[in-house]
């Protein structure tokens, strides 16, 4: 029943949004760029990132910059001095591996060898891992950040009991794995747009059909929980 349900929502998500397709994208770039998302909006990490990298000529030049230099270039995206740390002891680590700064050999090796490497690097969970995997080497990944998870516990695809690092594995189980990268985009948008922590606009809402928070009523779920982020990393 969860993966008709599961299916109704991607079929309802693409016909709302379209069928995203995946853009070629630098690993390091991305791995970078989730870090900056981390507990700030998507528009202040953008802006940090394209600071960033209009600062300095590259990545070995951000390797040779003091921590405050490259906190400072962060600034806009929150959390600069932690951020800043983490990126740059997350390129160490890469180019001790790798003898450059790259991530490219990652494509050489199976899914959960690739997320082990990933989860082992500074600042870089299950859910900054899933982007990478998922949007620079199509690997089967279903990464949960904030939308995703509060809009799948709405729809009652994930239990309202379930912790956020919980939910990709169930999520995963139900997913077509070629629709991975389609719901996650899908369900992000809507979350922004439509389904919002506060204030969900229902009367909007494609999904309506096949939600139990709309269905059940608001006390279904409790709309002002306060998901924490970390534990999405």
């Amino acid at each position: 029943m969860d993966e008709q349900k599961v299916a109704k929502c991607i079929a309802i998500l693409e016909k709302e949004y379209g069928v995203p397709e995946p853009k070629e994208i630098d690993p390091v770039d991305l791995l970078v760029m989730t870090i900056l998302s981390q507990n700030t909006s998507d528009t202040n990490s953008l802006r940090a990132f394209a600071l960033l990298k209009s600062t300095f000529a590259g990545y070995e030049e951000i390797l040779a910059a003091s921590d405050e230099a490259v906190a400072d270039a962060i600034r806009a995206g929150g959390l600069a001095e932690i951020k800043a740390r983490r990126i740059k002891e997350a390129l160490v680590r890469i180019k001790q591996d790798a003898g450059a700064i790259s991530l490219s050999f990652l494509a050489d090796m199976g899914k959960e060898e690739a997320m082990q490497y990933l989860l082992s690097l500074p600042g870089v969970g299950p859910k900054t891992a899933s982007v990478v995997l998922l949007f620079a080497f199509s690997m089967p990944f279903l990464p949960v950040d904030t939308h995703v998870y509060r809009l799948s516990q709405r729809l009652g695809l994930v239990a309202e009991d379930v912790k956020a690092e919980k939910a990709q594995p169930i999520l995963e189980r139900l997913v077509p794995t070629e629709k991975y990268l389609s719901l996650h985009l899908n369900l992000i948008k809507h979350g922004r747009l439509i389904c919002r922590a506060r204030g969900p606009k229902h009367e909007e809402c494609a999904l309506r059909s096949c939600c139990d928070y709309y269905l059940q009523g608001p006390k279904a779920l409790n709309d002002s929980k306060n998901h924490p982020k970390s534990a999405l990393l």
